[in-house]
């Protein structure tokens, strides 16, 4: 009753390009092969998505010199870029930033994940006209 199952689907490029709803990012167990018949229409794939939290790129080496033409559009999607990687594993560090330009996430200020995530769980406090030795010491 409570099983779930992963599904994998495809499309035409050009199905893509005109079915919005297959343009929208989906959290679980599925993925979307957006069949593209060459450069110049993979770019308009690209293009036409928003703002995600990853980009896993699958390639191989006769791929790298294509694929350094559009990482530039990748940046601006997302916050995470993967090359023959699935963005399962997270490191903490001050360059993991979970996140990237809206919808995913709507202030990229504050994360989920690496160094910032604390920042979701500090409550800032004004301290206005305290003498010294009233402030706490971190503000003296």
């Amino acid at each position: 009753m409570y099983e779930g199952a992963a599904a994998l689907f495809e499309s035409s490029a050009e199905a893509f390009l005109a079915n919005h709803e297959l343009q929208d990012e989906v959290f679980g167990a599925a993925g979307l092969i957006v069949r593209c018949r060459d450069l110049a229409q993979l770019n308009e794939v690209v293009d036409a998505l928003e703002g995600q939290l990853t980009v896993a790129l699958h390639i191989d080496d006769g791929d790298q010199d294509a694929t350094r033409s559009f990482i530039p559009q990748l940046e601006l999607l997302a916050g995470r870029l993967l090359v023959n990687e699935f963005g399962t594993r997270v490191e903490v560090s001050p360059a993991m930033v979970h996140g990237g330009p809206f919808p995913a996430t709507s202030d990229g200020r504050s994360t989920s994940v690496g160094t910032l995530a604390i920042d979701r769980f500090l409550r800032p406090v004004a301290y206005q006209d305290f003498p010294v030795l009233l402030l706490p010491n971190a503000l003296r």
